[in-house]
C-alpha cells in the first residue's frame, strides 16, 4: 500500500506536528512518501521529503496580518498548476493531507481519495466556535484551499467523533517544566520593531522574543530577541513563566499543555486565526486583537495574573492514525 502523506509548509506548526506523525507512518505496513508544499516555515523536518513544492504561501505581514500583496506575487498561478498537474497522485493508495492545496487539487482533479489529517479540518465543523464577526471569504478560503474526501481534525477541545485533542509533539512532552522569570513570545505576523515598541513599556519583566526576521541574538531594552529553532524554542517555552503568541494551534495547544499562563493576539483578516481565538476565549484564555496601546493594560493586567486553563491532552497519535488507515484500506 502506498501512502503520500502530504503537509502545508507555512508557519511552524504542521511541520512540527509532522515529525510526530510520520515515524508513526513509518511503523506500519505501507510505502510511505512525503511532500511538502510552502515557503514561510522556520523548522526542517528531519527525514526524506520525495516532493519538495512552492505550493500556496500566505506571507506574513510585520503589522498583525498576512501580507496580501506579497501573497499575490508569491502566487505564480502558472507554476501553481503545472505542480497541480504533475503530481503523480494516481501512483497513491491514500493521500493524507495537512491542508497542503497542490496534491488536494490533483486529487480533486483525478478523483482520487485525500483523507485531511489537520486543524483546519476541525475549524471547519459545525460544533466548533467561530467569530462573532462572520467573514465568508476567508472560511470560503479555507474551505476550498485544500479539498478533501474525508476529514479528520485536531482542535483544543474534541467537539466531535471526527475531532481529537492536539497532537503534542514528544519534544514537548518530554520536555523538563519549570517557572522561570521571562516570558515566551512568538509574534510572527509582527516587526520587532513593533513588538520592542509595545512589550518595553512593561517594565521589569523579561520577555525573550523568537523572531522571523533576524538570525543573530540581540537584546533591546528588557526584550532578548532569538532566532527561530526547534531547540531553543521548546526550552524557552518549558523554562516560562507565561507565553504570548499569534492565533495559531501548535504553540497555544502545547502551551496549554504545559500549564502555561497564556495570551493570543491572532492575525488580522486570517479566519483560521479568529477561530481558534473564538475557541480559546471560550476556555478562558485572555485574547487581544492587536499590540496596540488600548490593548497595554490588558497585557500588564495578564502579567500580573496568574490565570491557567486546565486541559487534558493524552497521547492518542497512533490510535488516530490506525482508525484512519483503518477505515480507508477496509472501506
Amino acid at each position: 500500500m502506498k501512502v503520500l502523506y502530504a503537509i502545508q509548509g507555512t508557519g511552524n506548526g504542521h511541520l512540527s506536528r509532522a515529525r510526530d506523525i510520520i515515524p508513526i507512518l513509518q511503523q506500519k505496513d505501507i510505502d510511505l512518501d512525503i511532500l511538502v508544499s510552502g515557503t514561510q516555515a522556520d523548522i526542517q523536518l528531519p527525514y526524506p521529503v520525495k516532493y519538495q513544492l512552492k505550493g500556496l504561501s500566505f506571507i506574513f505581514g510585520k503589522q498583525g496580518g498576512v501580507a496580501m500583496w506579497k501573497t499575490y506575487l508569491k502566487a505564480k498561478t502558472m507554476r501553481l498548476q503545472k505542480e497541480i498537474m504533475t503530481l503523480p497522485v494516481e501512483d497513491y493508495d491514500l493521500i493524507i493531507n495537512d491542508f497542503e492545496p497542490v496534491s488536494a487539487w490533483a486529487c480533486k482533479i483525478k478523483k482520487r481519495p485525500c483523507v485531511s489529517l489537520s486543524h483546519q479540518a476541525a475549524v471547519l465543523a459545525v460544533q466548533a466556535p467561530k467569530p462573532k464577526k462572520k467573514d465568508p471569504l476567508g472560511k470560503l478560503i479555507l474551505k476550498k484551499y485544500a479539498p478533501t474526501t474525508k476529514q479528520y481534525g485536531f482542535h483544543f477541545v474534541a467537539y466531535n467523533d471526527s475531532i481529537f485533542t492536539p497532537v503534542i509533539r514528544q519534544d514537548i512532552r518530554k520536555a523538563a517544566i519549570s517557572e522561570g522569570e521571562h516570558y515566551t513570545v512568538y509574534l510572527p505576523s509582527y516587526s520587532d520593531e513593533k513588538i520592542i515598541k509595545m512589550l518595553s513599556k512593561i517594565k521589569n519583566v523579561e520577555w525573550v522574543v523568537f523572531s522571523k526576521y533576524n538570525k543573530q541574538s540581540y537584546f533591546i531594552k528588557n526584550i532578548s530577541f532569538q532566532p527561530i529553532t526547534n531547540e531553543a524554542f521548546v526550552k524557552s517555552m518549558a523554562t516560562s513563566k507565561g507565553i504570548l503568541c499569534g492565533g495559531g494551534f501548535e504553540t497555544p495547544a502545547e502551551a496549554l499543555f504545559m500549564k502555561k499562563k497564556l495570551m493570543v493576539i491572532p492575525m488580522k483578516g486570517q479566519y483560521e486565526q479568529q477561530c481558534n481565538a473564538a475557541a480559546l476565549k471560550k476556555m478562558g484564555v485572555p485574547v487581544i486583537k492587536s499590540l496596540k496601546n488600548k490593548h497595554l493594560n490588558t497585557l500588564k493586567n495578564w502579567v500580573k495574573s496568574d490565570v491557567r486553563v486546565q486541559v487534558s491532552y493524552p497521547d492518542i497519535t497512533e490510535r488516530i492514525i490506525d482508525q484512519l488507515l483503518k477505515e480507508h484500506f477496509d472501506s
